[in-house]
């Protein structure tokens, strides 16, 4: 008995510190948001937080503020990292994550047995405690896939943050440029409303026939239609705006600038474009996390593959009429049915899917930086033609036109053939100072973020890609 006790002695002094050290496993003070805030930051030049309910009151005044005054894209997205709900949604699978790194570093609740037989006079008592002493050993390995797959969701949080900022900039765009145009659209029809008075008048006057009075009232009624066009596709952007902003009722009211940014002086440099990519977007960083969190992990099935459950532990037994003996008891898993063949063949497939999966990102993310560039570099020429050339040019002709009309040299049908051409000429040259500023966004977003300009502003055509 004296023996038997001195193993168990032994055996609790060596499995003791082993189940100390394996509750140490503990939640981090932020959550690993941090980090995130710091990656989210040297991409976007913003950091990101999860608001906390004691905080609540510093930043509804910071959101007061932001809206307090006209919005520029900085502010558009500074408030989107505030206040987007689905955003918040997000960084709550920074918890989820780092729940299951934490549990991985703690043991399985020891088992406790009791047992109790009387046959006549005699009693017979049996006590144990068993531990997982498989999951002890293979604590180190699960820790570590674990680990890399907290960082991993660290990526994620920073990346849908960028994306985030990415369509908020897009719908900011996308918005301004409406309001800009039906803005346009709303002087354009005051202008045919004066000349279809003028044209009645001088009708009823008999200076003018009734053809040039109906056309007059044609181009009134069209500038008319497409008023009330390009105030619903204003409307509708400024929705999709307050959607991404994630205002409430109360919050509705705020302003946008009445022009678009002007255009840059220069260009981005692309002479290493695609190396920036490989190097800096967040989902090329996030697949390399997991096709390593699934190479350990295949490590682990490997390991566990013959046996997977090994459990230890004190035993103690009493009987009447008998002293008491102390002991150990192990418990194993025979491999008698299931050698673990199909999980370790599991283990690999998924391995090389994320070895694939891997190598297509890399690939996406050379063509889309690639792609991106192209776009940005077009619509920027685009721009700054209808800028320096289409533009001017249109106002040159309708000042010779309407000297010509004055003196009688131009007919009214030639009048407003020209404002027609004039008004289109200007909604283009609004539209493709707005095709910049989107194709800058998708240019940072393929480099920084997960690459894939959003198709939810561009309409149909743009859909259709």
């Amino acid at each position: 008995m004296k023996r038997t006790f001195h193993y168990s002695l032994r055996f609790i002094r060596v499995v003791a510190p082993m189940l100390a050290l394996a509750g140490c496993a503990s939640f981090s003070a932020d959550g690993g948001m941090t980090e995130v805030s710091a990656l989210t930051r040297e991409r976007i030049g913003q950091p990101v937080q999860r608001p906390q309910p004691e905080n609540d009151a510093a930043l509804q005044a910071q959101l007061d503020q932001l809206l307090a005054q006209p919005l520029n894209a900085d502010s558009a997205v500074r408030i989107a990292l505030l206040n987007n709900r689905r955003l918040q949604a997000s960084l709550s699978e920074l918890g989820i994550a780092e729940a299951d790194l934490v549990q991985a570093g703690r043991l399985r609740n020891p088992g406790i047995s009791f047992g109790r037989l009387r046959g006549g006079e005699d009693v017979e008592i049996e006590r144990s405690v068993m531990f997982d002493l498989a999951g002890l050993l293979t604590m180190p390995i699960r820790r570590g896939i674990e680990q890399r797959r907290f960082e991993q969701a660290k990526l994620q949080a920073a990346a849908d943050a960028v994306g985030l900022a990415a369509d908020a900039r897009r719908a900011y765009f996308t918005a301004v440029a409406a309001q800009q145009t039906a803005q346009y659209m709303e002087q354009a029809r005051e202008a045919a409303e004066a000349g279809a008075e003028l044209a009645e008048g001088m009708a009823r006057a008999g200076n003018w026939s009734k053809l040039d009075q109906a056309r007059e009232q044609a181009f009134y009624a069209d500038a008319t239609a497409q008023l009330a066009r390009a105030r619903h596709n204003a409307n509708v952007a400024r929705e999709q705006l307050t959607r991404l902003l994630g205002l409430s009722e109360k919050r509705l009211g705020y302003t946008l600038p009445d022009r678009l940014p002007e255009l840059p002086q220069s260009l981005r440099n692309a002479s290493n474009i695609e190396a920036q990519a490989l190097q800096q977007r967040l989902d090329v960083q996030a697949a390399r996390r997991e096709a390593e969190a699934t190479a350990a992990a295949l490590g682990l099935t490997r390991t566990t593959g013959f046996i997977n459950v090994f459990d230890a532990g004190y035993r103690n037994k009493s009987q009447s009429g008998s002293p008491r003996s102390n002991g150990y008891q192990i418990e194993l898993e025979l491999p008698l049915f299931d050698w673990s063949g199909a999980k370790t063949a599991r283990a690999e497939a998924r391995y090389m899917q994320s070895v694939h999966r891997v190598a297509d990102i890399a690939i996406r993310a050379r063509s889309q930086a690639r792609e991106s560039y192209s776009a940005y570099r077009t619509s920027y020429d685009l721009a700054r033609h209808y800028r320096d050339e289409v533009v001017p040019l249109r106002k040159k002709i309708s000042e010779e036109m309407q000297l010509r009309y004055n003196g009688m040299l131009a007919s009214v049908f030639e009048l407003l053939a020209d404002a027609r051409a004039q008004i289109a000429s200007v909604n283009a040259a609004i539209e493709a100072q707005r095709d910049y500023w989107l194709a800058d966004t998708d240019l940072q977003q393929a480099i920084n973020g997960s690459g894939g300009a959003s198709t939810a502003l561009r309409g149909p055509a743009a859909a259709a890609e």
